[in-house]
């Protein structure tokens, strides 16, 4: 086995030793810095971007589960029966008091507005402002922020145990290196590629490191999320096509309307040709507020000079894959921990299915549990660190595999095919959307054959390490999607399959996958949280 890196050992690595590191600086990292830190642990965090812009807060206008004490039974209840049998209550109200508890700390140093009673509205926020506040309160409290510092690898004690991880300097082209007593993986979903807004970075890093060092996924056949968005532009703010209509080529109405069954009725017209639509439905005051909830909303129709609430516009579905579908990592008790020992994960790089069930958390659950998880997850990697001895010390191996030390000589890759070939089962609507037994298992024939190929050769080096890197996690990510999706034989929340259009009572459970060399998938029957471990 050969190694891409050669850095580790060069003078030039930035060496560093802390008690937690917390990888990722979008809105679960920085509650996640923010946890460890406020436990008393001394706190690095490294960004693939930089920490205050990058991720998909950035970008939005995120609203978060806000309920109060005496309407949650309620509210935890209905989502119970939303989630098709795959939530869980303990969980649910774990994140609703965890929310209402500290987004209103937020309130020195974020400019939250007031109702007609005077009353301050926690409940939503603007990305921007939002980020930026958080990455203040982050250096305040004293984290160490490494920004264009992606990861590339874990790594480990010889019991398995996460010691650290090995990464890149963007601009200097240098490793560095930090050794860590626990380690907070907030990378991001994975969508992709789909041109999803503010997703780009979101290629499903965290996975591929996390598996890699042993971990298991979960919930990776719900990962098929799809969002309306202007066929020119990568806005896929989609509160305002509550309002719209929607046209075929020759202006016929296609009578699309809102709800849960607009996103196959849309996907099934644009099989059939291009979909053209206008918002010229949209309540005026919503109209006059919409520059205010999400300013940059309207810059895709100013820039082409298409007023969205008179002229029609030619529009698409953008796949959201784990960033707006639920799978991510297993976690197995209530500090976030995943099965590999010392290893945390928060937000999208987390599993949903504890607070979604077998459906999209949209936005404001996916807020509230990138706050709460972010907390739970820095809290309790402090704690083991703390356990651990604050630092981690001794020998340890660096776990990093496709992409870095193929496993059979290497040879060229081309990473744009290997692209195109996940992209296809992944984000086309005739595959992902609308899924068919024979469909899954030829897709995942294909991507498994990509893999062995990829993994065998591919290495990345210089600068070029990085995107060959990102492509081995998203087909990794590719490969769980589709196993996970071929295991389960029904239709549940958006997993639907047309060979098998009704839910079985039997697979009322979660699926767990895992695996590089060859995928393995399994129910997980046990829906209590475990004991956090000593």
């Amino acid at each position: 086995m050969t190694d891409s890196f050669h850095a580790w050992s060069s003078p030039n690595t930035c060496k560093l030793q802390t008690d937690v590191l917390v990888v990722g600086g979008g809105l679960a990292g920085a509650w996640a810095a923010l946890g460890a830190a406020r436990a008393g642990a001394q706190v690095v965090l490294v960004d693939k971007g930089y920490c205050g812009t990058s991720g998909v807060t950035a970008t939005a206008g995120p609203g978060h589960w806000w309920i109060a004490p005496p309407l949650r039974d309620a509210a935890v209840a209905k989502r119970l029966a939303a989630g098709e049998g795959l939530a869980d209550a303990h969980w649910m109200h774990r994140i609703l008091d965890t929310t209402w508890q500290h987004l209103p700390s937020l309130a020195p140093h974020y400019p939250f507005p007031y109702d007609a009673q005077g009353k301050p509205v926690f409940r939503s926020l603007r990305g921007p402002e939002y980020m930026r506040v958080l990455r203040g309160l982050v250096e305040a409290a004293g984290v160490r922020v490494l920004d264009h510092s992606p990861v590339l690898e874990l790594l480990q004690h010889a019991d398995g145990s996460v010691a650290g991880a090995r990464g890149l300097q963007r601009q200097s082209q240098a490793a560095w290196e930090v050794r860590a007593g626990a380690v907070v993986l907030a990378t991001g979903g994975c969508a992709f590629l789909s041109r999803l807004l503010g997703a780009d970075n979101n290629t499903g890093d965290g996975y591929l490191m996390a598996a890699e060092a042993g971990a298991e996924l979960s919930g990776m056949e719900f990962s098929n999320y799809y969002t309306v968005a202007p066929a020119f532009s990568s806005m896929t703010r989609s509160m305002s096509y509550v309002f719209a209509r929607y046209f075929d080529t020759s202006g016929r109405d296609l009578h699309i309307a809102p709800g849960p069954s607009q996103t196959t009725a849309l996907a099934s017209a644009l099989l059939q040709g291009p979909v053209y639509c206008t918002l010229d439905l949209t309540p005026d005051d919503l109209r006059a507020a919409l520059p205010t909830i999400s300013p940059n909303v309207m810059l895709p129709f100013t820039r082409r000079g298409i007023d969205p609430f008179k002229d029609r516009f030619e529009v698409t579905l953008r796949g959201e894959g784990t960033v707006r579908g639920i799978g991510g990592l297993r976690i197995v008790n209530d500090a976030c921990e995943t099965t590999v020992p010392n290893l945390f994960a928060a937000g999208d790089t987390a599993t949903r299915e504890l607070v979604a069930g077998a459906i999209s958390g949209g936005g404001n659950i996916n807020s509230a549990w990138a706050l709460s998880s972010g907390l739970w997850a820095g809290q309790g990697a402090a704690e083991r660190a703390r356990r651990a001895g604050r630092r981690a010390t001794g020998a340890v191996h660096a776990a990093g595999q496709a992409g870095l030390r193929p496993h059979q000589h290497v040879a060229a890759v081309d990473n744009a095919a290997v692209l195109a070939t996940l992209q296809r089962p992944m984000l086309d609507y005739d595959l992902n959307i609308f899924r068919s037994g024979p469909a899954l298992a030829r897709s995942k024939a294909q991507l498994d054959s990509a893999w062995h190929s990829f993994s065998a050769h591919a290495q990345g080096s210089g600068r070029s390490v990085l995107r060959t890197r990102e492509t081995a996690a998203l087909l990794a990510t590719a490969r769980w999607c589709a196993a996970a999706a071929l295991a389960r034989t029904e239709s549940r929340g958006m997993h639907r399959r047309t060979d098998m259009p009704r839910a079985d009572p039997g697979q009322a459970h979660r699926t767990t996958v895992g695996g590089l060399a060859q995928v393995w998938h399994r129910p997980e029957r046990s829906l209590q949280p475990e004991a956090i471990s000593a």
